[in-house]
């Protein structure tokens, strides 16, 4: 006698998409979970590592000496008449966390894929997670640009840190959501065309040197090139920082705003494109 049991769902779980929401309400009741993936990032990052976090006073450190060499005795590229270790470190500390946290949120689907086919959860979890997480080695780095600062400050160099830089909480912040927009843009297409994969990491160099770090805002000359770094979201929000730290490069209001504007623009992008292609993620990756 063939059976008559009927099977009945009482719960179905399906991501939201870009119609039903961005799914941020549903990321906050599980912010525990971000919570334990930032505490699994930080632990990764000192595991079977001799010096531990003393790398991430080093990197700096040896990228501000190479570009003393290259780019400053070398190139004799100027620096607003900045000490170099200053003005070079200044840039280099929010420039290596917003390309470290662009790179690793551009490969969500791809590290997590294992996760993911196991168990269902807020997928915005691990990007975000990502993006705090390395706030723990940014505040490493920031403390050596900080010590740098004060040595030359003691030994008399003229810096004229203003009340700009009280701005700061908002540059990090427009980093992180320019970084987890983005990230999340090219996430969701390399899912589909692999060839994002190879291409971004190279794109992610050439931005740094269409961006004022290697050298000051003011020394593009060409009012047509001038005019397209603005386009760069990311010059407005590293020459406000160094305005407010030593008085030197230039700010903009009209350029901090256009820089937060498309900042926002990419993030809504992001999140609802990746909101749509998690559904389909696990059969495309």
């Amino acid at each position: 006698m063939a059976s008559t049991d009927t099977t009945y769902w009482t719960t179905e779980i399906s991501p939201d998409t870009y119609v039903k929401g961005l799914g941020l309400k549903e990321l906050w009741q599980k912010k525990y979970l971000v919570w334990l993936f930032i505490k699994r990032d930080i632990t990764v990052q000192f595991k079977q590592t001799i010096f531990g976090m003393g790398w991430y006073f080093i990197s700096p450190l040896f990228s501000m000496f190479m570009y003393i060499v290259v780019f400053g005795r070398i190139a004799g590229i100027p620096t607003d008449d900045i000490p170099q270790p200053v003005f070079y470190l200044s840039g280099i500390c929010l420039w290596e966390y917003f390309s470290e946290c662009l790179t690793a949120v551009s490969n969500t689907f791809q590290t997590n894929a294992g996760l993911y086919g196991k168990v269902y959860f807020p997928r915005l979890v691990s990007p975000v997670s990502v993006v705090i997480s390395k706030l723990f080695r940014f505040s490493l780095q920031l403390c050596t640009f900080v010590i740098v600062y004060l040595l030359f400050v003691f030994k008399g160099v003229h810096l004229q840190p203003n009340w700009y830089l009280l701005l700061f909480p908002v540059l990090l912040f427009l980093i992180q959501c320019l970084a987890l927009g983005l990230g999340l843009i090219v996430s969701s297409l390399t899912t589909k065309y692999r060839d994002f994969a190879n291409f971004f990491p190279v794109f992610v160099s050439l931005w740094m040197y269409a961006t004022p770090i290697v050298y000051p805002l003011s020394y593009v000359t060409s009012p047509t090139l001038h005019k397209l770094m603005l386009f760069n979201p990311m010059t407005a929000v590293i020459e406000t920082f160094k305005y407010g730290a030593y008085g030197a490069g230039q700010f903009s209001w009209q350029a901090l705003a256009y820089s937060a504007a498309c900042t926002l623009v990419l993030l809504f992008i992001g999140i609802a494109l990746f909101n749509r292609k998690q559904k389909f993620f696990i059969d495309t990756i």
